[in-house]
């Protein structure tokens, strides 16, 4: 199981996950607004959504647990 963090902090704008749902590697499935700028957030490791952390129209911050994969 890996904890999928957010890479920068700023403000959940779609969120294209859901609890047991397979991703892939380098899939888009987050997009976060920091400073103005829609950022793609891609998915670090293949595997099976076990848990979100997170909703749109949540702010978070560098570091932050997005996610759960298995």
């Amino acid at each position: 199981m890996a904890n999928f963090e957010s890479p920068l902090s700023g403000k959940i704008l779609e969120l294209n996950l859901e609890v047991g749902q397979q991703v892939n590697e380098d899939d888009e499935v987050i997009v976060i607004e920091a400073m103005k700028m829609e950022n793609p957030i891609y998915c670090p490791e293949s595997g099976t959504v076990k848990e979100l952390k997170v909703k749109v129209g949540d702010q978070v911050n560098e570091g932050d647990i997005l996610a759960v994969i298995e």
